[in-house]
């Protein structure tokens, strides 16, 4: 088990005052060894710790003064500090399975850790979990978390996940369901496989078994060029509306028993199946926004000014794996400290790297044979929104009803991993650049900020490697208004 590297301390913080610095490893808190973030932020929460610090081989003790509840000040290279629980199941859906060679290793790691699951908001199948997790869980009140339950039915299960304790690991959910953990499903739709009758038995199932369930969102099944699984298929117009019926009189059925709709659709089976988004209201506070569910309405009502509120990007996909590889961690060491950031699930301060961290570094603008100078928004230039071709479903509608000339939406095919992939969260620079090399110069370009963590694309490339500059902005309706507007 490895210790929690410093990699910040906030000045003036209680650490900072006792003498902590970065690259010091904790060795323990108060005599005990943290396992995790979790544990971290447990025994650093009581006044006046103890931390037993190795630094330069030399092993210190270091009596950190401060009131229970106060932050410590320090942020830590990882969520993890013992081994992260992987995922033994084989699912043929797995997008880890579908990613292309070269990229970095933290990418192709599958995790099924519910500590995970309650920090970053990952899925987790249930199948490794444990009494001893059980217990941690309801002791320590780790609530909400995710679950992957894409089918009830014992069988059908085992031969979606592609492993014999697929189906009896469910009764992990009805006990976390028993204990008054907070927990939100997602089934990953598969055509041929558990869409049509298997869909509709396991909504049943649901309804039966595990009716306490915060919400259930039905995503479909993701397909990258480089899919090797003959049974992976993409999913059909009429399945998608086949999909979204299913769901539609299933949500009649949970108002009338529940008095909630308690399922969801994703945004994407709509823009499949070629019908309009449901109204606000049916969504019943966005619960799985970040599954994907409801991102459009939400924009919309953001962009139009009729909600306050602002979303923020989200995990997304590979959430645990940006926050912990060796680049983020070093951005995070060259990046300046801001203060004590604890806003992980439950106040759980899960590192500062990767999702966690501000998602843009200094953006700048590439000048040959010169110094690079600070990106400046080119006011009164034609304005360009990148986004992808899902994304420009979406946006397309509400620029359009700005009826400005002079803003247009440009949408990025992803061939970098090809297939169905059609979301901007998965834009990479290489295909960026390779539709901005065709744009007039002298155009403004406007680019979320989801498709960056920690200043990277998940190819590995910066906004100053792309042939035009482009603004970085934060990917909610409110701000590309904003933008536009400037």
């Amino acid at each position: 088990m490895s210790a929690p590297r410093v990699v910040a301390v906030a000045p003036g913080s209680p650490a900072a005052l006792g003498g902590v610095q970065v690259g010091d490893e904790v060795l323990a808190v108060d005599g005990e060894r943290p396992r995790d973030i979790i544990r971290w932020t447990w025994l650093t929460d009581e006044a006046d710790p103890v931390l037993e610090i190795s630094r330069g081989g030399l092993e210190l003790t270091i009596e950190v003064e401060k009131d229970a509840g106060a932050p410590l000040g320090i942020d830590v290279h990882s969520a993890l500090f013992d081994q992260l629980r992987t995922c033994d199941n084989h699912c043929e859906f797995c997008f880890i399975y579908q990613l292309p060679p070269g990229m970095r290793k933290s990418l192709y790691l599958k995790d099924d850790d519910y500590r995970l699951s309650f920090l970053y908001g990952n899925f987790t199948t249930l199948t490794r979990f444990t009494e001893a997790d059980l217990e941690r869980v309801v002791t320590e009140g780790l609530s909400p978390l995710n679950v992957s339950i894409h089918a009830v039915d014992p069988a059908a299960r085992n031969d979606l996940l592609r492993n014999r304790r697929g189906g009896p690991s469910l009764r992990w959910l009805r006990a976390l369901l028993d204990h008054g953990i907070e927990v939100h499903g997602q089934i990953v739709c598969c055509p041929g496989l558990n869409d049509g009758a298997v869909l509709d038995d396991t909504l049943a199932g649901v309804l039966e078994q595990f009716p306490e369930l915060a919400s259930l969102c039905v995503v479909p099944l993701g397909i990258s060029k480089f899919n090797t699984e003959a049974r992976m298929r993409p999913t059909t117009q009429a399945e998608a509306a086949a999909v979204v019926e299913c769901i539609e009189d299933w949500q009649e059925v949970y108002l009338q028993v529940l008095g909630r709709r308690l399922v969801q659709a994703s945004d994407e089976y709509y823009l499949l199946a070629g019908r309009p988004f449901p109204e606000p209201e049916a969504y019943e506070g966005f619960a799985m926004h970040e599954d994907g569910v409801g991102m459009a309405r939400t924009f919309e009502l953001e962009f139009l000014g009729r909600s306050d509120a602002t979303t923020a990007p989200q995990p997304g996909f590979f959430a645990w794996a940006d926050a912990t590889s060796a680049e983020a961690a070093e951005a995070a060491e060259a990046a300046p400290h801001q203060g004590g950031r604890y806003e992980a699930a439950g106040d759980y301060g899960a590192p500062a790297e990767g999702y966690r961290a501000v998602r843009t570094v200094d953006v700048v603008e590439p000048v040959d044979g010169g110094v690079a100078v600070a990106l400046r928004p080119r006011r009164g230039a034609p304005t360009a929104v990148l986004t992808s071709e899902a994304g420009a479903a979406v946006i397309g509608p509400l620029v359009a009803s700005l009826d400005r000339r002079d803003v247009r939406v440009l949408p990025v095919a992803n061939q970098f991993f090809g297939g169905t992939t059609s979301v901007t969260g998965l834009l990479v620079g290489e295909d960026l650049a390779r539709v901005l090399a065709d744009q007039p110069e002298t155009h403004r370009y406007l680019l979320p900020d989801v498709c960056l963590s920690g200043g990277r694309f998940l190819d590995g490339g910066t906004p100053a490697d792309l042939p035009r500059p482009v603004e970085i902005i934060p990917t909610d309706g409110a701000a590309l208004r904003r933008a536009l507007e400037a």
